[in-house]
């Protein structure tokens, strides 16, 4: 299912009510084809649920908003161009009452936490079922927050862990610089763009990766990520502290 050369591809609008729930209008943002052909057979088996449009990119999905005003918004991290982080962050923004949900294979314990505090309302691989993915639709729909039990339980048992950080910064070892890098990291960002960001070399970028890891004491880039994304998330722990467990778990359907 190729898209249109603006990389969206648009469809009929839907009767807006079927039953006692109207028709929640669903758009498609990944960069692989099947991909949306898969996403769109299971959301068209639902009777509240259409899909009103799809893009490949950041650029053709803020078109296809203004263009077919959906109610959701189901997006991969990795897109043609630009990437899931900067739409959800776009999206926020500009329309902060629409649902996003985001669909990947990227790691769910390094980013689910991530685009929640970027503005997603929901998390899920494409490991999951169809029965999990139209479940999770409805939920950030209704304005609930969708995401693995793992994920919650991460965020619930993270947040005292995330306290202690806070009040004994190891971050505060870290140069200026470093810490700049650090941001980059924990954003997704790769060694080249954040080179190019601060107008520097991909070498000294890789130095000063080494350093943040040997002041952090981490001991690979996988470590480095974990520990940029928590850190990132800290001013969040607060907010999920006050939650709780039970009180975090209404939200959470899987």
């Amino acid at each position: 299912m190729e898209l249109s050369n603006e990389r969206t591809r648009f469809s009929s609008p839907p009767a807006p009510v079927t039953g006692q729930r109207r028709i929640a209008r669903i758009l498609i943002v990944d960069n692989h084809p099947i991909v949306r052909e898969g996403l769109r057979s299971i959301i068209e088996q639902a009777r509240d649920l259409v899909v009103c449009a799809e893009a490949d990119t950041v650029t053709s999905a803020l078109t296809a908003i203004k263009e077919t005003s959906p109610d959701v918004i189901v997006t991969d991290i990795s897109l043609n161009e630009g990437d899931g982080i900067g739409l959800v962050r776009d999206v926020r923004a500009c329309y902060p009452k629409l649902a996003i949900l985001v669909l990947s294979n990227h790691q769910e314990d390094i980013y689910a936490e991530h685009m929640l505090s970027v503005g997603a309302n929901g998390y899920m691989t494409k490991q999951a079922t169809s029965e999990q993915i139209l479940c999770s639709l409805r939920r950030v729909i209704d304005g609930g927050t969708y995401v693995s039990d793992a994920v919650a339980n991460n965020i619930i048992q993270g947040a005292s862990a995330r306290g202690r950080l806070t009040s004994a910064n190891p971050v505060d070892r870290l140069s200026n610089r470093e810490r700049q890098v650090l941001h980059g990291v924990s954003i997704g960002t790769s060694t080249r763009e954040i080179a190019r960001s601060l107008n520097l070399s991909i070498k000294t970028i890789e130095s000063h990766r080494q350093r943040i890891k040997r002041k952090l004491n981490l001991r690979n880039g996988t470590h480095l990520m974990r520990f940029a994304v928590d850190w990132f998330n800290c001013k969040h722990a607060e907010e999920i502290s006050k939650t709780g467990a039970a009180g975090f778990h209404e939200y959470v359907t899987e």
